[in-house]
């Protein structure tokens, strides 16, 4: 006979709430997803440097126009979530949100570079993500070499995915004049 196990699920307040009573360590790798806290992946070595190599690229090449947000908290309280994202795009803003997490509608692109969470991102985030209202979301997939860019979200996904193999390049809606080369994001072939 199964067992059904009844789960508490949180808001985004009382996750900040855990962090502020060191119930939730600031170093502990943990997000906030549809109201569970989950353990994040360990990150290693190829994903961390492609993460830092797309927050060098984005930065340079955009400079004023867009805070490059690098694993930071992003809050989408409609969905009880609070994720961070490998790379956010986000709208300026003068205190560069040190008042407040960004939101859906401070987020210009978002990215999340994928080796071992391919599934969790695919899967649980990027539904998140459109339900919440992100515009635009790329999958770096370093498994299998390519970009895979969702635009135009709504409540059952993204309306738009385009996927840029090796050799593609891909420039955000919100930076239409900024392209990307997948070669670029991804590095090097092995």
């Amino acid at each position: 006979m199964a067992v059904a196990l009844k789960r508490r699920r949180f808001t985004v307040d009382e996750y900040h709430r855990m962090g502020e009573a060191g119930i939730l360590p600031e170093d502990d790798r943990v997000e906030l997803i549809e109201g569970e806290i989950i353990e994040m992946a360990p990150i290693g070595s190829h994903h961390a440097g492609t993460v830092a190599h797309a927050d060098h690229l984005f930065s340079s090449r955009l400079g004023p126009r867009a805070i490059v947000w690098v694993q930071n908290p992003i809050e989408l309280r409609t969905e009880d979530s609070e994720p961070q994202p490998d790379v956010a795009l986000l709208r300026p803003r003068p205190d560069f949100y040190r008042r407040s997490h960004p939101e859906a509608a401070d987020v210009l692109l978002l990215v999340e570079v994928m080796d071992t969470t391919v599934e969790r991102d695919r899967r649980v985030k990027l539904p998140v993500y459109a339900r919440a209202g992100i515009r635009e979301v790329w999958l770096l997939d370093l498994n299998a070499e390519r970009l895979e860019a969702h635009r135009g979200p709504n409540p059952n996904g993204f309306r738009e995915v385009r996927v840029h193999p090796r050799g593609d390049s891909a420039a955000a809606e919100a930076f239409p004049d900024v392209v990307v080369g997948v070669d670029d994001l991804l590095g090097a072939a092995e």
